[in-house]
């Protein structure tokens, strides 16, 4: 299970952890605010109640199922079976509506609140991707999904000592799999949710016209975005510094390296990103040098407490090359509509963080720990994640009609827009 806190610092951990977690809130304020900037105008309004109502939904959700298959309260060994010899602990058992949180030991008192605050985050990630087209109703009753059955076998199998938790005990390994900042748990699910998402509910109206061209539809807010990305670093420094005392029992001596390389992923990957769209398009582009910001700080979440500072800056350099390139794959060649690059910020570069955290490890068999958890997110996450979406959709139809998408999802759902005192233009593809 989860190590203890030394009892010499136990109390200065205590409270330095909890006041980083009440800030780790400001990555979801930030995400919600990338969500709103890069989404249309006429859908702003809806774009930010959904960010809030998600974050509800998950929170009422988790806590009466979500915590008990995520094993966050002590309660009972774990539901476990055995396969070729070995033991598979692959669910949790944990109290119902999280009785005894008062008489648990502070380290799971504390990882409670980091696993309220990281299933809030992996379900607010889809929300900008379904942008201009995904229903208020759908995007929660995803949310609830994702936080009662979803993100509990994910974070018990990484946080709750489930079986990737214990792969060297029980397999020789050589190490665990560690993910303490939500690089695959957090940042590889949402992007995960966000795919099977843009594959059922279709690209928005016009942003694929039948001779084969992808039509630009810019959000409508960049100041939105970029303001979102500065309000994410505090949030991001805070969450993986949590990260660090809670899953990987660090000590104060090791958290300036940790705030620091956090810091140099993000710096790095923009300057990258600004790179790369200044070469390829004569200028750089505000929108994706925010998505490479993003995907900087997303892998700093794998790697931020194992890797020097000088892996972090190559870390952060690849994620902010690759992320502008795998926007334009993503769009031209394979049709994906994706508004707030979800796919390429969240789900790609938290790929390349756990690769990361491996690669540039000190430790003896920490690569092979962290492909195995790779592979199990992609392997298991994403086709759960496809069929029981597909099957959600079949009974609260995740897309808009037709005209509730022309007249823009602020007037259809809510019945009035965000900015009433302009004149909101009709796109040419609704001519």
């Amino acid at each position: 299970m989860t190590p203890t806190l030394p009892a010499a610092m136990s109390d200065a951990l205590f409270a330095l952890t909890l006041a980083l977690l009440v800030l780790s809130p400001l990555t979801i304020a930030g995400i919600a605010l990338i969500n709103t900037g890069l989404g249309r105008s006429r859908s702003a309004s809806q774009s930010l109640l959904g960010n809030l109502a998600i974050v509800a939904v998950t929170a009422i959700v988790f806590a009466i199922i979500g915590s008990v298959f995520a094993g966050s309260l002590p309660g009972g060994a774990g539901h476990i079976f055995h396969m070729a010899g070995k033991p598979w602990n692959w669910l949790g058992s944990g109290p119902l509506l999280m009785r005894g949180l008062d008489s648990a030991p502070a380290q799971s008192q504390l990882g409670l609140v980091f696993e309220f605050m990281a299933v809030a985050l992996a379900a607010l990630i889809p929300w900008g991707s379904g942008a201009d087209r995904w229903r208020l109703v759908a995007g929660c009753s995803t949310a609830a999904v994702v936080a009662a059955f979803i993100f509990p076998l994910a974070a018990h199998w990484t946080w709750g000592g489930g079986w990737l938790a214990q792969l060297n005990a029980n397999f020789g390994t050589g190490a665990n799999f560690v993910d303490a900042g939500g690089a695959g748990t957090v940042h590889v699910l949402g992007g995960l949710c966000a795919l099977a998402v843009i594959w059922i509910t279709g690209a928005r109206r016009g942003k694929f016209p039948k001779e084969g061209f992808s039509t630009a539809m810019p959000g409508h807010n960049a100041a939105y975005v970029l303001f979102g990305c500065m309000v994410c670093l505090v949030g991001f420094l805070a969450w993986n510094l949590a990260g660090a005392i809670l899953w990987m029992n660090a000590t104060p001596a090791t958290l300036p390296r940790t705030a620091i390389n956090t810091l140099l992923c993000g710096s790095a990957a923009i300057a990258a990103t600004f790179a790369v769209t200044s070469i390829r398009f004569g200028k750089p582009d505000a929108s994706l040098c925010a998505n490479g910001w993003m995907s900087g700080l997303v892998a700093s979440t794998a790697c931020s407490t194992l890797v020097s500072p000088a892996a972090a800056l190559f870390i952060g350099v690849v994620a902010g090359i690759a992320t502008p390139l795998l926007v334009e794959v993503l769009e031209l060649a394979l049709s994906i509509d994706d508004p707030s690059g979800a796919i390429s910020a969240h789900l790609i570069a938290g790929l390349w963080g756990l690769a990361a955290a491996g690669i540039f490890a000190p430790q003896h068999g920490q690569m092979l720990a962290q492909f195995v958890g790779i592979a199990t997110l992609l392997g298991v996450f994403l086709p759960l994640l496809f069929f029981v979406l597909l099957l959600l959709n079949r009974f609260v139809p995740f897309r808009v009609d037709a005209d509730g998408e022309r007249i823009g999802m602020d007037l259809h759902e809510l019945g009035g827009g965000a900015y009433p005192e302009f004149v909101i233009h009709r796109d040419e593809s609704y001519r």
